[in-house]
């Protein structure tokens, strides 16, 4: 765990017991991770006062400073973060994805191809592509790959062909 700068030691002295969204930024001020709490004071405090391993360590590393937006529900928060993310695509938002939340484009190896959605991105016998942080977007690039490449749409082999 690196020590704290006083920036950020100033920031976190201010956060307020409220519900809200908070945007993690860089050196140079660019939005790397968007998040949302119940408790803002709580959840923030946690990424720098205690350690972290794996990508949030990685991502902690990269904070210089963060902007709060303080709502008055958590309810709220989750609406806001989620359009936040959409809007400004933080890389951390993107690589700490729950694989079981976020789909995929998978598509099938070998055989007949076979283009579906995937939400856990593991499937045996698929390349995965992805994850997409808005599902929206993995069904506009299947339409379009499916425009462009048709694929069979039956899961099975019927006896009659099988059109699309």
């Amino acid at each position: 765990m690196r020590p704290l700068s006083e920036k950020l030691q100033r920031l976190i002295a201010l956060l307020p017991d409220k519900p809200g969204v908070y945007q993690m930024k860089d050196a140079s001020g660019k939005i790397i991770y968007i998040g949302k709490a119940k408790n803002l004071r709580k959840r923030v405090s946690q990424y720098f006062l205690r350690p972290q391993v794996g990508k949030v360590e990685a991502m902690v590393r990269h904070v210089d400073s963060f902007d709060i937006i303080v709502l008055r529900t958590d309810k709220e928060a989750f609406i806001l973060e989620s359009n936040l993310i959409q809007t400004h695509h933080p890389r951390y938002n993107i690589m700490l994805m729950d694989d079981s939340h976020y789909p995929y484009i998978a598509l099938k190896k070998g055989g007949d191809p076979l283009l579906k959605i995937s939400r856990s991105g593991k499937e045996r016998g698929y390349f995965h592509f992805g994850p997409f942080p808005n599902s929206g977007y993995c069904y506009q690039t299947i339409d379009l790959l499916n425009k462009i490449y048709p694929t069979r749409k039956c899961r099975n082999l019927p006896d009659k062909p099988c059109l699309y």
